[in-house]
């Protein structure tokens, strides 16, 4: 009874040790929140969000979105995508592609802004996260 019990709480701690592992691993890293709650962006288009060359999400009018990406430099750019409201053709990358430096256990929010280029990405103040 005794053995059993020990093994038992053998295997428990072995559980919970694998568990506090895989906690410590998370902070390996980063947070990349792509907001478009604010109007700044005239269009009633969604947005395509890429990572270099991969399709990694979109964004409709008051939408966020966020990434859960190992630390290091990434470069974001922004497609007008089609859709469903008027004047929403397919549009080409935006040329000011972002470039990001992620770093571990860190946290960094952008919005999307239109500047005289079109449309790129302005860091937001770490109060609004």
């Amino acid at each position: 009874m005794r053995r059993s019990l020990f093994r038992l709480m053998g295997i428990l701690g072995l559980t919970t040790l694998s568990l506090w592992a895989q906690a410590e691993s998370i902070q390996d890293y980063s947070v990349l929140i792509v907001s478009r709650e604010r109007l700044e962006v005239g269009t009633p288009c969604e947005l395509g969000i890429y990572i270099g060359d991969n399709k990694v999400g979109r964004l409709f009018q008051e939408q966020e979105v966020s990434f859960n990406l190992p630390p290091g430099k990434v470069v974001v750019r922004l497609m007008q995508e089609p859709g469903q409201a008027p004047g929403c053709a397919p549009g080409l990358p935006a040329p000011n592609a972002t470039a990001i430096e992620l770093h571990a256990g860190e946290v960094q929010k952008y919005r999307i802004a239109n500047g005289p280029n079109g449309m790129y990405l302005k860091r937001a103040p770490e109060d609004q996260y």
